[in-house]
């Protein structure tokens, strides 16, 4: 079968057709998601009911895997493989979380506009999420084409933006929705790391912001101004005509590029339904910045 891709709006994202996920992939498809990803940014391939080691295999084609377990949950209290970002509403006994459980507030930072472990010194590159279980209402999860913001900035933004370093951990993004119940080594885990704010994409050689939820300041300015210009930023990077908004299928699969992206899931009825997706993630090419000294 012919691989296609189909635009999903002027900017950003598109749906893929004619790749079966529950085999090995070729060399030539593996081309073809790539050049699929550095062009739309989100990929959309749907119906493939797949299995969490057929979703590492293929995952594995794109880079080195990270570890997606959650800093706040020790190993003994994951519901999957670390090799996955476990973002369902479900916890190891197969019940839908407590409204007042631990890992079900920390999860909320997803509600966030962010990058995926943006937070480490090595951030993410491509994500992969699998969609098990679905809800009808709610759920979205939205991209905002970072690409396309950068290109939007007028010249004197531009020109402020280019130089300069932000600091990002979970604990910053966590603590705007009221988070703060980290234990001594989990802060010393989320120690803040240091990401250049305008990145320059390998292949195509377009610019975007790196922004995220998880930055906390600005190396070199006082902190009220660094979050006051920040959120300035986030703001226009979101706005609708760089958004695409995805409505869940069962059995999608959705691959975004974490260098070029932020998203967000939409608030859903997580107390009465069951939503299962499962994240897997890969390594980007190394630090975007200097980091500070131990």
């Amino acid at each position: 079968m012919a691989i296609t891709v189909t635009p999903l709006t002027t900017h950003i994202g598109g749906r893929m057709t004619g790749i079966d996920v529950r085999r090995p992939l070729t060399p030539e498809e593996v081309k073809a998601v790539d050049a699929g990803m550095d062009e739309y940014a989100v990929l959309v391939l749907p119906g493939q009911d797949i299995t969490d080691e057929q979703q590492v295999a293929f995952t594995r084609n794109f880079g080195p895997l990270q570890n997606g377990a959650n800093a706040t949950l020790k190993r003994p209290e994951l519901r999957l493989d670390p090799a996955f970002a476990d973002v369902s509403n479900i916890g190891k006994d197969g019940q839908k979380l407590a409204r007042d459980d631990r890992r079900r507030m920390a999860s909320l930072g997803n509600r966030l506009w962010h990058s995926d472990a943006s937070f480490r010194v090595i951030p993410a590159r491509y994500s992969i999420l699998s969609g098990r279980i679905v809800v009808s209402e709610g759920g979205n999860t939205e991209f905002a084409d970072m690409r396309a913001a950068y290109d939007a900035l007028d010249a004197r933004t531009k020109a402020e933006v280019e130089g300069l370093i932000t600091e990002h951990s979970q604990i910053f993004s966590r603590e705007q929705l009221g988070f703060t119940e980290y234990l001594s080594d989990e802060r010393a885990m989320m120690k803040p790391v240091r990401h250049r704010l305008v990145r320059t994409h390998p292949t195509s050689g377009r610019k975007s912001m790196f922004l995220s939820a998880h930055i906390g300041g600005i190396v070199g300015w006082p902190r009220p101004e660094a979050m006051s210009f920040i959120r300035d930023l986030i703001e226009h990077a979101t706005q609708p005509q760089f958004v695409y908004s995805h409505k869940w299928t069962q059995h999608d699969l959705v691959l975004w590029d974490n260098r070029t992206t932020m998203h967000r899931v939409r608030r859903y009825d997580d107390l009465t339904l069951v939503r299962d997706l499962r994240r897997t993630t890969t390594k980007s090419d190394g630090p975007t910045a200097e980091q500070e000294a131990a």
